[in-house]
């Protein structure tokens, strides 16, 4: 791979995850709404675009055809499950400030991930594996004891987000494709929710203006622009490289949860971070070792 088309990637790469980060800020100026409204609106916005973006790449043909295989149309149902799960709980926990939590289960994820390896595709366990799952199991009990109740919103974005990642991996789609075919398992739950909370008094059709709607309208964009950049830094990148980035997005979240909207970080809090940091910092130095040594 050239150098410069590294850098493009890497490019791609930053504004994909930048986007992602900016999403929180857009869910916020939404926050006067119901969470599971917007996600029916996202879901049916996401359709269109999602389509149009097939139609016009000429892909339409993949998804329609991996849908005629049973065993396609079953994983592709259940990772919708679980991306509905995950967008919804996300959104939730922004529009009633719990961005914190967002960035918690977003940090978590990869050990969640981790497990599904062991437990569901037997991969050896090390004692680096071991490290990093007792610093996570520390610092949900710490935050649990903080929050005075377990952190039920990050172990739901971090387990949806694992066991969709899992999933995904069982389709033979582009990211495109997959997540085109996922929105449309959804189509008709999401515009019966659309059609039902229309008429409240507190629905985006009765209070939103114009500059809402256009928010509201415009999500099932945001949804496909970094999933784009996203698709064409995972050709040009080594994943070495675009595995530490990810990790933008929670930090991201984190910050703005604590220094933007003002939630509160306690010393018990900073310290149930800090355990998962800690886990994390094990993990990637264990995997970069493994990786030279099978290199």
């Amino acid at each position: 791979m050239s150098q410069p088309s590294e850098r493009s990637g890497v490019a791609y790469a930053l504004g994909a995850y930048i986007t992602w980060g900016f999403l929180t800020i857009y869910w916020k100026f939404l926050k006067d709404f119901n969470a599971f409204e917007l996600i029916g609106w996202r879901i049916v916005t996401s359709v269109i675009v999602l389509l149009a973006i097939l139609i016009y790449n000429k892909q339409l043909r993949n998804l329609i055809g991996a849908f005629r295989d049973k065993r396609v149309r079953k994983i592709i149902g259940v990772a919708s499950i679980m991306l509905s799960i995950n967008w919804t709980t996300y959104v939730w926990a922004v529009v009633h400030d719990r961005i914190l939590e967002t960035a918690l289960g977003y940090f978590i994820s990869p050990i969640f991930t981790m497990l599904i390896g062991f437990i569901v595709l037997r991969e050896p366990i090390r004692i680096a594996h071991r490290l990093t799952i007792l610093f996570a199991t520390f610092a949900i009990a710490i935050l649990t004891y903080s929050y005075g109740q377990p952190p039920w919103r990050a172990l739901l974005i971090a387990g949806s987000w694992s066991i969709y990642g899992y999933l995904k991996k069982q389709v033979p789609l582009t990211s495109l494709e997959s997540l085109s075919g996922e929105v449309v398992a959804l189509i008709l739950p999401a515009c019966v929710l659309v059609a039902i909370t229309f008429d409240r008094p507190d629905s985006v059709a009765n209070i939103a203006t114009s500059v809402e709607w256009f928010l509201v309208l415009f999500t099932g964009l945001m949804t496909a622009i970094p999933l784009l950049m996203f698709g064409v830094a995972s050709r040009r990148v080594r994943l070495s490289v675009l595995g530490p980035m990810q990790y933008l997005v929670p930090t991201f979240n984190f910050l703005l949860g604590w220094l933007v909207y003002n939630e509160e970080l306690n010393p018990l809090r900073v310290v149930g971070f800090a355990f998962v940091w800690v886990g994390l910092a094990i993990f990637f130095v264990d995997a970069f070792k493994s990786s030279k040594t099978t290199n």
